[in-house]
């Protein structure tokens, strides 16, 4: 420790020299004093920062003896613990002098690149100021050769005016040479041919330019020599244009084609730019194809879209038929009424068809409406006659189609749908004006769709009717008279059938509901007439009219339940069988006059057979007094009401039941 002393106070002597490198003045003793000082205090802490670490070793390996010589018997491994530590320490301190080699071979090699760098950053900085020596005495050279450099300016102006000169008398040349070939055809070559001339021409306006920009005259000059190549520009495009028109094109292409002619062109994205207006007057642009040639691209694309439009139907129609004939119900709108995809695929297409012909004028929109309508029109009648078929094979084979009645509902709904898109799409597309001219075609087209609709509603009907009767054939029988629960059945059987029929949208329902009953009333009075009883007695006349007061009011609730916020009017078919009650309740034979006067007075349709079938069924009138009502209430024709629903005109007597009268 000491010899470590005296050696770093040796060092710390060697550094402090007698002068100061950086500044070339002599050091005060008083700084060397006060350098040493602050040197000698940092070995002293150097010194006793060892110290300090040597004791910390030997309390450390005091406590690691300790720790192996705890019992006796270890006395007797003292030597090999020897070994064994003094191993450790020869490995520690291998490591420990391969660190420091390491350590001080990179500091050798930096030494080594630092010296390096400073000879190469002295080498560099003589390069600069022999540099910056050249430069300052070959400035006066560089002013002495301006005369060597106008020289090369005007040889490179000689040079590039002898290779335009080629340009220029080729010109004439190119010309003719565009021409042939626009008129071969073969305009690929003449587009060619016409870059090349204004390739030719740009670069000697360039040169004009930056040798005298305010030539006006020679810029003239050039653009008249070269006036042939808009001409041949003008009729090459005038080509492309008539080939691209006379080409077999699709309705796509026709519709891309037309609206960069008539749209695209002029506008503001093109030609009607606005920073082309004070070069170009929009008014005597010439169009691109003549209006012949238009017109005719317009009937292309009206013939072909034409035969589009019946195709997407037909395939849509298709489609539509193989969803009839699922074993799953359809889907249901947003309000739970059944529907088919058809109505949103038709006037999807017709949207689709309405926005591109929007694209290219007014007058073609208003064309393909019209087209739509059209065809919308054959369409519907088609879409009648598959939803007829649909219904006749259903009855051939009731099981065949298990959700036929919901299919149904579903094609009546889209009739109303159907309705609603046309209405739609005629207020999006059609001025007013317009509209009104097609109120013919709107008109037919209603029509057709209020006769699918009402030809389905009455196919559900029928559905409704078929299983009713048995029902109803077992109305004034022996069997009804005594006790028959006929129509408790028919009423729930209808509402059943109606729980269904809630899917149906309100206008159809609202008519269906008015019909079913209608038809109800009338299958009820034509049970009367058909005459399957005669009353014996006023007992059985009394209990025949009360029991069917009783059904008529059963049918009066029924179909005021089920026509709730509908608006109708539910109380006066039942009113008609409350009245032929009266007729088999009275008692006196010879009031019989006044109560079938009444009953024909409100019933104008009601027939000589009808009340004949009436008296023989209340089984007290004679021969005589039959005809004698009969020729009386004929000298007296009645008013019919206005708002009266007819039942009696549709319900046939057969001849062979029916006695004829002699008058």
């Amino acid at each position: 420790m000491r010899r470590l002393r005296r050696k770093r106070t040796s060092i710390v002597f060697q550094r402090v020299p007698g002068v100061n490198s950086r500044q070339g003045e002599p050091k005060t003793s008083f700084r060397v004093l006060l350098s040493f000082n602050s040197r000698s205090l940092y070995l002293t802490r150097l010194c006793f920062k060892m110290e300090e670490t040597d004791r910390e070793a030997v309390a450390t390996a005091v406590q690691r003896v300790a720790g192996m010589l705890q019992r006796p018997d270890q006395l007797d491994k003292v030597e090999q613990y020897r070994r064994r530590e003094g191993r450790k320490k020869a490995s520690v301190e291998a490591r420990l002098k391969a660190a420091i080699q390491s350590q001080l071979d990179g500091v050798r090699t930096g030494l080594s690149q630092l010296h390096t760098a400073l000879h190469d950053v002295k080498d560099i900085q003589q390069s600069l100021v022999d540099v910056n020596k050249d430069w300052r005495q070959s400035i006066n050279t560089i002013e002495n050769l301006k005369d060597v450099k106008d020289a090369v300016v005007q040889h490179s102006q000689l040079a590039a005016a002898v290779e335009n000169l080629k340009n220029i008398f080729s010109v004439p040349e190119i010309v003719q040479e565009t021409q042939d070939l626009i008129e071969q055809g073969q305009l690929l070559q003449a587009h060619r041919k016409l870059m090349d001339l204004e390739c030719s021409r740009d670069d000697l306006m360039y040169e004009q330019y930056r040798m005298d920009s305010k030539n006006t005259h020679d810029m003239n000059l050039i653009d008249s020599y070269f006036g042939d190549m808009q001409k041949l520009s003008e009729e090459l495009a005038k080509q492309l244009w008539m080939d691209l028109a006379s080409e077999d094109l699709e309705a796509n292409e026709i519709v891309s084609l037309l609206t960069w002619v008539l749209n695209t062109y002029k506008s503001e994205e093109m030609m009607g730019n606005l920073e082309l207006a004070p070069e170009l007057e929009m008014n005597f642009l010439q169009p691109l194809l003549s209006q012949d040639v238009v017109n005719e691209l317009l009937s292309t694309y009206m013939s072909t879209l034409t035969s589009n439009i019946i195709g997407w139907l037909r395939k849509a129609l298709e489609t539509d038929k193989k969803d009839w004939l699922k074993e799953n119900e359809p889907e249901a709108d947003q309000d739970g009424y059944y529907q088919t995809t058809l109505p949103a695929i038709v006037f999807q297409m017709f949207e689709q068809n309405l926005q591109v012909a929007t694209q290219i004028s007014e007058d073609l929109k208003i064309k393909v409406l019209h087209l739509c309508l059209q065809q919308m029109s054959s369409f519907l009648n088609r879409y009648k006659e598959e939803a007829h078929l649909y219904k006749e094979e259903h009855l051939r084979n009731r099981q065949y189609h298990p959700c036929y009645v919901q299919y149904m509902v579903a094609i009546i709904n889209n009739c109303q749908t159907f309705k609603e898109s046309i209405i739609s799409l005629k207020k999006k597309y059609l001025p007013l004006m317009i509209e009104e001219m097609l109120i013919s075609s709107h008109a037919c087209i209603d029509a057709v769709l209020d006769d699918i609709a009402k030809e389905g509603c009455s196919s559900l009907l029928d559905e409704v009717f078929i299983d009713l009767e048995p029902h109803l054939s077992e109305l004034m029988t022996k069997k009804w008279l005594s006790a028959s629960n006929a129509v408790d059945t028919i009423c729930v059987t209808v509402e059943d059938y109606f729980n269904d029929f809630a899917r149906i949208k309100k206008p159809c329902k609202k008519k269906m509901t008015v019909e079913c009953h209608r038809r109800v009333v009338m299958e009820y009075i034509k049970a009367i007439m058909l005459k399957r009883i005669t009353f014996k007695n006023a007992e059985e006349r009394k209990e025949g009219a009360e029991r069917m007061n009783r059904e008529a009011k059963q049918f009066r609730f029924l179909f005021k339940k089920l026509a709730a916020g509908s608006g109708e009017d539910t109380e006066g078919l039942c009113d008609v069988i409350e009245a032929i009650a009266e007729v088999f309740k009275l008692t006196d034979p010879s009031l019989l006059y006044l109560e079938i006067s009444t009953l024909v007075s409100k019933h104008p349709d009601i027939r000589e057979d009808h009340i004949a079938a009436l008296l023989t069924m209340r089984g007290d009138a004679s021969r005589e007094m039959k005809q004698t009502i009969i020729e009386t209430l004929d000298k007296g024709p009645s008013q019919p009401n206005p708002n009266y629903v007819p039942l009696f005109k549709e319900i046939v007597i057969p001849t062979l039941t029916v006695p004829k009268l002699l008058k």
